[in-house]
């Protein structure tokens, strides 16, 4: 069974007297395991696509399925569990809690699912010395430069061993040395099993992927996967 299935999705937004067509009968499937790269101009519907996908948003039409759920049936609450236990966000401007520690930002999403303070505190250490910060969990964000701030959001990401993990232009706000140290980081983690997406207009992060989707006026206008040796 695949892990995400979206069949004839169609994403339309009013704007007064005009509808606004975002995504137009888009259909993917998603195995477990797939490493895939979102590409688009702006304006294409690829961010509209992502909040799909995270559950940040809900079609208009068509069906979204995410590990066996039914997405596109579920009300806010529900759709709010799914979002904290499947899926893991990593976004281009970290949003990270400014006055917390490396260590209460991992912490968040398993406070959320209701795990007790024990068990939080030793997952998220083991997943900050994951992605290479078990030295710096008391840092707070000012603290951290933007590729270590980056890792502790990826560390976010992964606390709650989610179905997917959805990166919205990870290395956005970073120089190029370190914008390679998050590629390479993600890599490892398509590596270990992890299911990726990428959001990005950048064709040198959308190559690091084994699979690209190309969006572009709301319809799907390739969908590649990528030889590797």
């Amino acid at each position: 069974m695949s892990l995400i299935r979206l069949q004839n999705i169609s994403r339309r937004y009013q704007m007064g007297a005009e509808t606004i067509h975002a995504l137009r009968d888009v259909s993917i499937e998603v195995q477990r395991g797939e490493y895939v790269a979102i590409m688009g101009p702006s304006g294409s519907g690829k961010s509209t696509l992502m909040n799909l996908l995270g559950c940040l948003d809900t079609a208009s039409s068509g069906v979204y399925e995410l590990n066996g759920t039914s997405v596109s049936e579920l009300d806010d609450n529900q759709l709010a569990e799914i979002r904290n236990r499947e899926i893991g966000f990593v976004f281009q401007t970290f949003n990270l809690l400014p006055r917390a520690d490396a260590l209460h930002n991992v912490e968040l999403p398993l406070i959320y699912s209701g795990a007790d303070g024990a068990e939080r505190r030793q997952t998220a250490l083991e997943a900050l010395a994951k992605v290479g910060l078990a030295d710096r969990v008391h840092h707070k964000p000012n603290e951290l430069s933007g590729g270590q701030r980056q890792r502790v959001a990826i560390a976010r990401a992964l606390v709650n061993h989610p179905s997917i993990i959805l990166a919205d232009e990870p290395t956005g706000n970073l120089d190029s040395k370190t914008g390679d140290e998050i590629m390479a980081l993600l890599q490892v983690l398509s590596d270990q099993g992890n299911t990726l997406f990428v959001v990005t207009h950048e064709e040198f992060v959308a190559q690091q992927a084994r699979r690209i989707i190309r969006i572009r006026d709301g319809l799907i206008a390739s969908d590649d996967k990528l030889a590797r040796p």
